[in-house]
């Protein structure tokens, strides 16, 4: 069985495919986010730095789906990881590449004007157990964001907090732990503020019943059609699980993984995974 994975926001800018495929892409881009991938500037008006990232992980996203159609590669499953699930759903025939890039826009959008009311950051922990990460994050008034293997997580929180946690965790014996600016804290319940505008936005689209299971990373279930406005909703506020996702994914028959945009994070994680399940 063959799995299409979708990352979320890529966490700096990369070299851009010169094609024309990706040349469509980001022609959509622009028309649609009014953002010029190439020089990586607004044509009109402003929009924060991490909603370029966000606009160019879709832009990656959908078209490394369409090189693996056009070479005839199709998935028996597909599985999102925090805003894949907007090409995800793409993917899953649910909703359209146009469509796909706007909503992106409008929650970007809403994130970035969260983040002119109070400074927000990620915290990239590498190298403890869950336990200790979820006392640091308690301690410091952060939140666990994702739990992607069992010793990897980001967390999430105001910058302040964030920085406080992540030095706790080098000194707790963390093999990494760094911080990333962002405009929102993602995937907390501090995200319960913009529920009215983001209800709102995915209100506004008619979502197809997916033509292949699509696995939601917060409980391992299958998607429908209903449920898909509800989830965008709520995995906004909960943490992402990708091991318990790749655990159920693998436990499904999937023998073949495809990381559908840029960079290889969640092979990496899987990898992560598969060694912890050896040893």
């Amino acid at each position: 069985m063959i799995c299409f994975m979708f990352p979320g926001q890529p966490l700096s800018r990369a070299a851009l495919p010169d094609d024309a495929e990706f040349e469509q892409m980001a022609e959509l881009v622009r028309r649609v986010a009014h953002l010029d991938l190439e020089s990586f500037q607004w044509l009109d008006g402003e929009g924060s730095e991490e909603l370029k990232l966000q606009m160019l992980g879709v832009a990656q996203s959908l078209y490394r789906l369409r090189l693996l159609r056009s070479q005839g590669v199709r998935p028996d499953l597909v599985a999102p990881h925090s805003m894949g699930i907007y090409p995800a759903l793409v993917a899953c025939g649910s909703i359209s590449e146009t469509e796909a890039v706007e909503i992106t826009w409008r929650v970007g959008s809403s994130f970035a004007r969260m983040a002119g009311r109070q400074q927000y950051a990620l915290g990239c922990v590498i190298g403890l157990a869950l336990e200790p990460v979820l006392a640091i994050a308690g301690k410091n008034e952060v939140h666990l964001a994702n739990h992607n293997s069992s010793r990897h997580f980001l967390l999430s929180g105001a910058r302040e907090k964030i920085d406080l946690a992540v030095t706790e965790a080098l000194e707790s014996g963390a093999f990494s732990a760094r911080s990333f600016n962002c405009d929102a804290p993602l995937h907390t319940p501090l995200m319960a503020q913009l529920e009215p505008e983001l209800l709102e936005i995915f209100g506004d689209y008619r979502y197809a019943e997916p033509a292949c299971p699509l696995l939601d990373h917060l409980n391992q279930n299958y998607l429908s059609c209903s449920d898909i406005p509800g989830f965008m909703l709520g995995e906004l506020s909960l943490p992402v699980y990708w091991e318990k996702s790749y655990r159920k994914l693998r436990a499904a028959g999937v023998k073949e993984f495809h990381e559908v945009g840029a960079g290889e994070a969640l092979k990496k994680f899987n990898r992560w995974i598969e060694a912890e399940c050896e040893s």
